[in-house]
This record gives C-alpha cells, structure tokens and sequence, in this order.
C-alpha cells in the first residue's frame, strides 16, 4: 500500500531540482577543451619535427626528427601543465594560451639540448634538423591553439565558466555573461538554521563556478557562512572595497585586514622591465648619438644658451628627480616649474624648438633618464608639480592621481599612444590620461611595453606636441 506513495518525494526534489538549477554545467566542456588543446600540442610538436625532418633529409631524416619530437614531448607537456597552458584563463584568452604554450616549447627545447650536451657531448645530431623542427612546432603550436578556439567558443561559449548573480536588495551589479537571479523571487533565504533554506541555495549553486551575492550589510555575515559550504567561489558585496581601493584581505589573529596598496611589479617583473630598459635605452643612444649631436649643435646655435632643459618632475614613489629634455624655449623663458603648460602659438618657443617638439625629439635625453634609473622606457609619464588641468592642480581634480606614482615614470605610456598628450586645457584631459595610467598599472606584461613602445613610433609627430 505504501508503494505509490514512496515515488512521490523523490518525483519531487527532482522536480525542484529542476526547477532550480540555473545553469548547465560546463565542467565537462572545459575538460574537452583541456583534452583538445593537449591533443593539438602533442599534434604540433610531431608535426613540426616530422615535416623538418623530412624536407630535409627525407625518410632518414623523418626518422630522426620523430626521436626528437618523443624527447622534447614528454617535457614539454610537463611545463605547460605547470605554467598554466592549460587552464580556465588560456580558454577565456586565447593568446595567453599561445604565448604560455610557446614559453614552455622554448625551455623545453633548452632543457633537451643541455640534457644532450652533458650525456653525449659527441652526438652526432643534426643542428639544422633539430632547430628547423622546433622552430616548426612553435609554430605548428600557435597556429592550432588559434585554430582551437573556435572549438572552445562552441564547447564553453564565450564566458568559459558559470557565474552567478543573487540580488538580496543590495547594490545592482553588472557583469558581462553572468546569470542575475532574484533571490526573493527563487525564495533563497540566508538562515543558517533551516537545513531546507540551505538546501534550496545549494540546489541553485549546482553547476556555477562563481557565486556573487549583492545584499544589504545586516545579510553580508549569514551570505558569507552559507557560501563557505557550497563548494564554490563565493563573493559577498561590499562597496567600502572600492572607497578603501582594497586590493586583498587576510586574517591576523581576531582582526581582519584590507590590503589597500602593494607594489604593482614583483622582483622577476622588476628585473625584467630594468634590463629591457638598460639594453633598449643603452642602443638607442648609440644609433641616435649622430641625431642628438646634430640637435644639441643646432640649440646651441640657436641663441648660445644650453642645450638641455632641467625640470623637477615626480617620479615611482611621489619622489622628485631632474627631467632631462633639450632646450625648446628661449632661456630667459624656461619654465623650470612648469606653471604654465605649453600652447599651440607659445611665443616662448625658438624655431628649433618648434620642430623638435613637433617631432618629439625635445624628449629623447629621457634616454640618460632610463639609464640613471630615474625612468623607465615605458610607464606614466612625469608631470610638473606645478601643471594645471583647467584651472586645478592635477591632482585637485582626481585624488587617485597619486597612484600613478607606483611605477617609474615613463617617456611613452599607454595614455599617449591613445592620443591623450599635449596641453590639459581642460580636467576631461587629465582624466582621460589618468585612467589610461591606471589602466596600465593594474596589468603590466613586458609584451605590453613592447607593444606601447611600437605604437609610439606611430604618434611620435602629432598635432597636439606645441
């Protein structure tokens, strides 16, 4: 008699259960994608040897090349686990994807050659073989991770993991590909004492990677302890974050800390950026050392005043430092503080002057700049203390232009290859620039400095340098 009856509760969590759930899960998916990218590696790599192998030396050749790719294979695949090839972030960007791939490639390549030299320091290996097929599989690499990602957009689609949004009455978030549910509406209640009220949020949270919960400071607490058991990550709104421009949180004893400020740039990131700039500033003066004497003649000339223009600027850490440029600008006229901001018909400025502002070579003793540790190639660049937006100081205008500082100033950065350079009539020009420093600050890469470097080429003539 009982029998019936015995289906019905179990008809029904399935029913809730279905009901509830938000989301599809996309844990399979990206463990496809992982296979796939694996695959395509091991693909590559074989490729790559085998083609080399054989364009050169044929079947014999081929041979040769295939005990190369299972050398360098096994080690490759153990770096790229390592340096995070495959991982949710190299499915969400593609060319992270392709450059931690070709770094692991890279070191792989150098192990199997160190390896060699020590064991068979005689071996009779084919040089042009071995460097052609590695070169072939880097290649082979990057060109099928690009490919793949067509494969990962239609497994995963374009936001990769599941997030979710619980409005509880607080403030509205917006983020792009993100699930909203109401909480009111889904009857999801922070009560730690009801087993069903915990169970219905852990129904909702089946098969999300992220969790936010935007809900009034009272519910933060109970939000916070229901997330920590639901096998998720879990973000809990608070605002003050943003006023306190908090970068992290950690527990000391019974007391919580907001990590509010941090060196933007560890030690390996440090070096990188100092020996880029030493190699980098070092050969630019001498492939422009005829260009500068040329110019330091002509300033000279101009009205036997001194070539370089000194000017306090701040620099990393609110620090002051002499700027170093030539002299556009009549020596009786100079500037030193830098009061008032140069404009387009500035009688100040001689006819030298006027051409080398025009095509930013004023700027390049900054070079000496980058050598003396003073600046860096690329970072925010150096303003005078005493430089207006408007009618306001600099920093009037935004108190967050102080943050700025947290970097070597630059002579290019990405505020002026956007175009946001020249005179600050105006506080929207201060802002514009500012927030592309910030900008800057929050993702350094030395490809990104590369890559403003190159950019800079393109804008080093502009109709805003007076």
């Amino acid at each position: 008699m009982n029998a019936p009856f015995a289906a019905r509760p179990d008809t029904k969590v399935r029913t809730e259960a279905e009901e509830l759930l938000v989301a599809p899960s996309r844990e399979r998916r990206r463990l496809q994608c992982y296979l796939a990218l694996v695959l395509g590696d091991i693909a590559a790599v074989f490729l790559g040897f085998a083609a080399t192998g054989y364009v050169l030396a044929g079947a014999e050749g081929l041979s040769e090349s295939l005990i190369h790719a299972q050398l360098i294979l096994p080690i490759y695949l153990t770096l790229a686990l390592y340096n995070g090839s495959y991982s949710i972030a190299t499915l969400q960007e593609g060319w992270r994807g392709v450059f931690r791939g070709l770094i692991a490639m890279v070191i792989a390549v150098v192990v199997v050659v160190f390896v060699q030299f020590l064991i068979r320091p005689d071996a009779n290996v084919s040089r042009s073989s071995f460097n052609g097929g590695a070169l072939a599989a880097i290649l082979a690499i990057a060109w099928l991770r690009l490919q793949l990602r067509a494969f990962v957009r239609w497994r995963c689609g374009e936001t990769i993991i599941n997030e979710l949004i619980i409005d509880d009455g607080g403030p509205q978030v917006n983020l792009r590909g993100a699930i909203r549910i109401s909480a009111a509406a889904m009857g999801l209640r922070p009560n730690l004492n009801d087993p069903d009220a915990l169970d219905r949020v852990g129904l909702v949270l089946r098969n999300i990677d992220r969790v936010i919960v935007s809900c009034p400071a009272g519910r933060r607490a109970e939000w916070a302890m229901m997330l920590k058991g639901a096998n998720v990550d879990g973000e809990v709104l608070d605002d003050e974050v943003v006023r306190l421009g908090a970068q992290g949180a950690r527990v000391v004893g019974k007391h919580g800390l907001l990590l509010v400020s941090a060196g933007p740039l560890g030690l390996r990131d440090r070096a990188i950026k100092r020996l880029f700039d030493i190699v980098f500033a070092g050969s630019a003066i001498l492939a422009l050392s005829p260009l500068l004497i040329a110019v330091a003649i002509a300033v000279k000339v101009q009205d036997r005043g001194p070539v370089f223009f000194m000017q306090r600027r701040m620099g990393r850490g609110n620090r002051f430092f002499n700027m170093y440029k030539f002299r556009s600008m009549t020596q009786a006229l100079c500037d030193s503080n830098g009061n008032v901001s140069a404009s387009k018909d500035d009688q100040r400025i001689t006819r030298v002057g006027r051409f080398i502002r025009k095509t930013s070579i004023d700027e390049l003793p900054q070079l000496f700049n980058v050598l003396l540790g003073d600046m860096s190639l690329v970072g925010p660049r150096p303003h005078a203390t005493g430089s207006l937006a408007g009618d306001k100081l600099f920093w009037e205008v935004d108190t967050r232009y102080w943050q700025r500082h947290s970097l070597k100033p630059g002579l290019s950065g990405l505020a002026q290859v956007r175009g946001f350079r020249g005179a600050t009539d105006h506080e929207s020009d201060l802002v514009n620039r500012l927030q592309a420093d910030l900008e800057y600050l929050e993702g350094w890469t030395i490809t990104r400095d590369i890559q403003i470097i190159l950019l800079t080429m393109r804008v080093l003539v502009h109709d805003r340098a007076f």
